[in-house]
């Protein structure tokens, strides 16, 4: 007898179908044969299988046991086809067919035949939706994780002794419910809030134009003056994230293994913040099943780069291409795969190798030569990609001693930075852009129009302090976006003074 149950097997932040078959016949020899390209885990399932369905009291019929993963030319990963191959061969091995046409399994089975949760489920229940399955059998802590899916019926087993009984008919299971939009709106919080920080207004502001337009950002300042705290509080003003934004992003932090079983579901805008000695498949992703790094963990959120320059400039460089394109490619023998990567990029650094270049109470040992090849570890065009360039001094004592709270909250923040989104939204409608940042050649030239005194000033400007042509585009950009921040149609001279003073690093700070 061939039985068939159907499961999924994940390629880069999606799933893909995959039909377990099983066929027992006769022999003199008991062996299990697993053949479609399985990996080493998925090979060793047999042993884990066969021990699980006799603790479960399940009977396993002697002879020569078949199992087939189709396609056969897709590699199959993980330990997430135990519970299938274990349902399909006590099918097989009793003549008993299972009414699991509608179904896809998947769970990975402990000896004593408990079902431990795997990677990827969110993934697996789109694609068994996509499919027409319209019930999901899968680990009891993966349920609210796939339970985000609305039109699948979502059931969680403990056990390959339960989940036999349900697909026999002789237990029954509650499908497990989720209001997924309460769920949102009631986890929609940030342990951190903008009025905790004193002083340092000005960054402040700056943080909110680039939260604005989604703009990158480089903070330059001494130890200590907050750079790092300014950059976590950063999420808090950007705009709420939709439900979709949510379900992508949830995706990919669910194939690393990253959620949190009490909260299967980011409501909030990812914060990444990698160590500098990061290696480039760490930050772009890659590995010989590739996987995604850093910049596609921090989708639809923040990338923190503290101390910018301590990073490998070759790590820095990989950044380049999904800073313009929003995703990364990464292309194996195997085959390639795309990973989203559409974030904002926050970095800080200090001004100089000692870090007190410029500060007014504590003198730089640092000389000219040292100061410029400090800088020169960060590329031109990477610092071209990255809209605002703002210095953060050291904040005052009495602004930092002080007891009152008169700081802005977060809240107040994203009120107007939403509404900066709605103007753009409206502008770019139908179009693929969605943020000023993003904008490509003809679109700034169509709504980034100055008068005489606006294109004047930039005019002087890229004479005097020699700009690029990414940079004179970028600079164009951030006007636009102070002017939707101040609700104007049309940008004003000072929307584009303002703009240009974003540019700390172009104005020879370490010269």
């Amino acid at each position: 007898m061939i039985t068939r149950l159907y499961s999924a097997a994940l390629r880069g932040v999606d799933a893909q179908e995959v039909e377990v078959e099983v066929n027992v016949r006769g022999s003199d020899k008991p062996q299990v044969i697993v053949v479609g390209l399985p990996d080493a885990a998925v090979r060793e399932s047999s042993q884990r299988v066969i021990s699980a369905i006799g603790a479960s009291a399940l009977y396993l019929a002697d002879g020569i046991k078949t199992v087939n993963l189709a396609p056969a030319d897709l590699k199959k990963e993980g330990p997430s086809f135990d519970l299938p191959i274990a349902l399909a061969m006590a099918s097989a091995s009793e003549n008993l067919p299972l009414a699991a046409d509608d179904c896809c399994i998947v769970g990975e089975l402990a000896l004593d035949g408990a079902v431990r949760a795997v990677k990827g489920v969110l993934s697996i229940a789109l694609e068994a939706k996509r499919h027409g399955r319209v019930r999901l059998l899968v680990p009891e802590a993966n349920a609210p994780e796939a339970a985000i899916i609305e039109g699948v019926q979502v059931f969680g087993v403990r056990s390959l002794h339960q989940a036999w009984n349900f697909l026999i008919g002789k237990e029954a299971i509650a499908p497990f419910t989720l209001d997924r939009r309460a769920f949102f709106e009631s986890h929609r919080r940030y342990e951190v809030d903008f009025d905790e920080v004193k002083g340092q207004h000005h960054v402040k502001r700056a943080l909110e134009v680039a939260a604005a337009g989604g703009h990158n950002l480089l903070m330059v300042g001494p130890p200590g003056t907050g750079k790092s705290m300014l950059a976590k509080r950063m999420a808090t003003i950007m705009p709420d994230m939709t439900e979709d934004e949510a379900i992508e992003t949830t995706k990919i932090h669910s194939i690393t293994g990253l959620l949190d079983p009490k909260r299967a579901f980011l409501t909030t805008r990812p914060f990444r913040s990698p160590h500098h000695t990061i290696s480039d498949a760490g930050l772009l992703g890659g590995g010989t099943n590739p996987g995604p790094g850093e910049v596609s963990l921090a989708h639809h959120g923040v990338l923190f780069l503290d101390e910018l320059p301590e990073f490998r400039r070759q790590t820095l460089e990989v950044m380049r291409q999904p800073l313009e394109d929003g995703n990364v490619t990464i292309s194996r023998a195997v085959g390639s795969l795309t990973f989203p990567a559409r974030f904002m990029l926050v970095a800080a650094m200090n001004p100089c190798p000692c870090g007190y270049y410029g500060d007014r109470k504590r003198q730089c040992r640092c000389n000219n030569r040292q100061i410029e090849t400090y800088r020169q570890r960060i590329s031109g065009p990477l610092l071209d990609r990255i809209d605002l360039h703002v210095d953060v001094p050291l904040v005052d004592y009495r602004e930092l001693s002080s007891t009152s709270n008169s700081g802005e909250s977060s809240a107040s923040i994203r009120e107007r930075v939403q509404a900066a989104r709605a103007v753009q939204l409206r502008r770019f409608k139908n179009k693929s852009t969605q943020t000023n940042s993003s904008m490509g050649a003809r679109l700034v030239r169509e709504h980034c129009k100055l008068d005489s005194v606006g294109a004047g000033y930039l005019e002087h400007s890229m004479e005097q302090m020699n700009f690029s042509a990414r940079a004179h585009d970028r600079i164009l950009k951030v006007a636009r976006t102070l002017a939707d921040l101040g609700g104007s149609e049309h940008i004003r001279p000072d929307d584009v003074l303002e703009a240009i003073q974003y540019r700390t690093l172009d104005r020879n700070l370490f010269a």
